[in-house]
């Protein structure tokens, strides 16, 4: 998915790097002289404080809400998530269903990258591949591939395997996730997730 409005992108950083070049320019106080080369000597300047510039965008700025949507296209999803797995996985024992198991999903994101883990009482998964995707319908997905990896105790009944997981961003009237996933066992089943804390989880709770 493009990330940024590419058309935007080009006016915002020409605009940036000028304003940044007249702020040098005034600063160093030759802004009166109209001298020529001296001016383009501090173009360097202006390129080393355009390129910090540029790393804060990448790690902090774009996550502002102000440049969502007409500069930022992919959303600031990072923080943790709480929910609900529905599985279609049937027990073998009493040829029943099972309840819907708490989850606790953290996104970890930069402008570049996203991760996620998926936390229940019993096993954790650990995304591989994931990313955010635009819908034929414009609706925003996350979608990942992950491996799950159950506590070591519980594996003669729960085996380590892979799945993959689509998620439809809904922001209103509050910010959720909600979708599908399937594994390699053959079992498959829904998500549900609401926004719950920027603070990054590290375990089950």
């Amino acid at each position: 998915m493009e990330k940024v409005n590419t058309t935007v992108k080009i006016y915002a950083q020409v605009i940036s790097f000028l304003t940044i070049w007249a702020g040098v320019i005034l600063i160093s106080g030759i802004f009166n002289t109209v001298d020529l080369w001296q001016t383009i000597a501090l173009i360097p300047q202006a390129i080393t404080i355009y390129a910090i510039v540029c790393v804060l965008f990448i790690k902090w700025i774009w996550r502002w809400e102000l440049l969502q949507g007409w500069l930022i296209k992919v959303p600031d999803l990072q923080g943790t998530w709480r929910g609900e797995l529905r599985s279609d996985w049937i027990n073998p024992e009493t040829n029943s269903g099972i309840a819907p198991i708490p989850i606790i999903v953290v996104i970890k994101q930069t402008f570049s990258s996203i991760k996620c883990t998926l936390m229940t009482q019993e096993s954790t998964s650990y995304s591989t591949a994931a990313e955010i995707v635009k819908g034929g319908d414009g609706d925003l997905h996350l979608t990942y591939n992950y491996t799950n990896r159950p506590r070591v105790t519980l594996r003669d009944r729960s085996q380590i395997h892979d799945g993959a997981a689509i998620l439809r961003l809904i922001k209103k009237p509050e910010q959720m996730l909600e979708g599908e996933y399937w594994t390699s066992r053959k079992t498959r089943g829904e998500i549900t997730l609401k926004f719950s804390s920027h603070k990054l989880e590290e375990r089950f709770t």
